[in-house]
């Protein structure tokens, strides 16, 4: 599996970390940049060409994408066909099912092909605990999931208009 990664400056230090982390854990890893700090550069520049990467291959590639909150960034990535996209601050524990997290369920249940970190919520330890878990949550399919999953893919909204 094709790992991209892209990040504003809000993510720069995480990305780095984790571009150097999964390369050692054996992921192959490519970096969208931001290749350098800059205060005044633009998410969807590092996004999109991540998002692009996981459209063409949806199923083989993911994608994890950072910025300040992660919101703007999978608003963006969610624009491509095929992207599922999910958002993660950190512990998010469920009311209903201790058993789980939001990484787990957008895992099994939506097949998230994208994580969306919110990097000012992060330390290099718990981002990784986060993408570590992401990467090893397979998708569990079964009729529901893939029966929505396909009423997601089949919506163009070019007819729509």
């Amino acid at each position: 599996m094709k790992i991209f990664i892209g990040t504003d400056h809000a993510g720069y230090v995480l990305k780095e970390h984790l571009v150097t982390t999964l390369k050692g854990e054996g992921y192959e890893v490519i970096d969208k940049g931001a290749y350098e700090y800059n205060e005044d550069d633009d998410y969807p520049d590092f996004v999109v060409p991540v998002a692009r990467e996981v459209s063409k291959d949806p199923d083989n590639a993911r994608g994890i994408i950072l910025g300040g909150t992660g919101e703007g960034e999978a608003i963006a990535a969610n624009r491509f066909p095929h992207v599922r996209a999910a958002v993660f601050y950190g512990e998010a524990k469920p009311i209903v099912d201790d058993e789980s997290n939001i990484i787990v369920r957008s895992r099994e249940h939506n097949n998230s092909n994208i994580l969306s970190l919110g990097a000012r919520y992060f330390t290099e330890e718990s981002v990784m605990e986060a993408v570590n878990l992401w990467l090893k949550t397979p998708y569990t399919g079964g009729e529901r999931h893939v029966r929505r999953l396909g009423k997601i893919d089949a919506i163009d909204i070019k007819k729509e208009k």
